[in-house]
């Protein structure tokens, strides 16, 4: 995290200590998003109207694109309503396997690019680049199945 955010990014450690706890997600990465994205609020604060950045089409501290994900109406852009739903997009309910491929496919095919689990190969090499991947350690003994 830029040190500059620090003391600003107090006023956050509540929420972002509850979202991550509900999600199951390591605080320090969600504060490291929050610290990316919008340098803890700073440079989102004082926009018209607040909390919107890359020339309006982010939201929040997580910076929610607009093009890509709904903004509910109810949100405050530096509340805990906000970083639950930012990190949910982010942090999607998958199984350690499914983030495993999820993984491996973006490494593939660019992390932009993997949209959800039952389309992970879809644009990946051979169109079965995860699971050959997956398939290929758990024959050497590499990774255990689980």
């Amino acid at each position: 995290m830029a040190e500059e955010d620090l003391e600003s990014m107090k006023k956050y450690k509540n929420i972002i200590k509850s979202v991550a706890e509900r999600r199951h997600v390591n605080p320090a990465l969600i504060a490291g998003i929050i610290s990316r994205e919008s340098e803890a609020g700073f440079s989102i604060k004082n926009t018209k109207p607040p909390g919107w950045g890359d020339k309006g089409n982010a939201f929040g501290l997580m910076q929610i694109d607009k093009r890509h994900h709904d903004i509910p109406k109810s949100h405050g852009w530096d509340g805990e309503v906000h970083l639950d739903h930012a990190t949910q997009i982010l942090f999607p309910s998958w199984t350690a396997e499914e983030q495993l491929k999820g993984a491996i496919a973006a490494y593939n095919m660019g992390d932009g690019n993997v949209h959800s689990y039952d389309h992970v190969d879809e644009n990946t090499t051979g169109k079965d680049y995860s699971n050959d991947v997956v398939a290929r350690a758990q024959c050497g003994g590499y990774l255990s199945h689980g």
